[in-house]
């Protein structure tokens, strides 16, 4: 299942469904950079693993249409004795295939930042903090800051209900702890 997410068009179609509601392979097509017929591969993909099925139909029917099942996902690690080498290794690649694919917009807002408005320019922010905290107050921090993100999480808010100029932001939060000193990672 996750390897099915690991897949860089994979992820930009689930991510298309969640954030902007259904769609039909050649609409999903242009956010993943692919030829229709090859996203309905990917489509069927990912309705096998329990991502996506169909949606009802729209306009007169002829358009299969697409729709995510859950309208976001976190990974988090199973109970220890779920915890197999292949587990670790497909949450790694899902989780390397997310920040690639963050990176890679998170350049092109580099990329034209200088063509935002001032107003954008100084509401967005980047931030590098190393913490000293237990596990415990680890997993509090994560869930302060999810519990301020819920309310604005495209997930959850009605567009209709959003201040006139809202649009769609990222927000890039990595919580881990570092390898002890003398203790490689891996």
């Amino acid at each position: 299942m996750l390897r099915a997410m690991a897949h860089p068009a994979r992820l930009a179609i689930l991510t298309r469904l969640q954030t902007e509601g259904p769609a039909t392979a050649t609409e999903c097509a242009e956010v993943a950079g692919l030829s229709p017929s090859a996203c309905s591969y990917h489509l069927r993909m990912l309705a096998k693993h329990g991502f996506v099925e169909d949606a009802p139909a729209r306009g007169d029917g002829r358009e299969r249409v697409w729709r995510a099942l859950q309208r976001g996902w976190m990974l988090r690690d199973p109970d220890d004795g779920e915890l197999t080498p292949d587990l670790l290794a497909a949450q790694g690649a899902v989780i390397e295939t997310v920040l690639d694919d963050a990176q890679k917009r998170l350049a092109e807002y580099l990329g034209q930042a200088a063509r935002e408005s001032s107003e954008w320019r100084s509401a967005a922010g980047f931030t590098h903090s190393v913490l000293l905290a237990d596990a415990d107050e680890l997993r509090e921090i994560g869930a302060r800051i999810a519990e301020i993100l819920d309310p604005y999480k495209v997930v959850f808010r009605d567009p209709a209900e959003a201040p006139t100029g809202a649009r769609l932001v990222e927000v890039h939060l990595r919580l881990f702890p570092r390898p002890p000193r003398g203790r490689k990672a891996g």
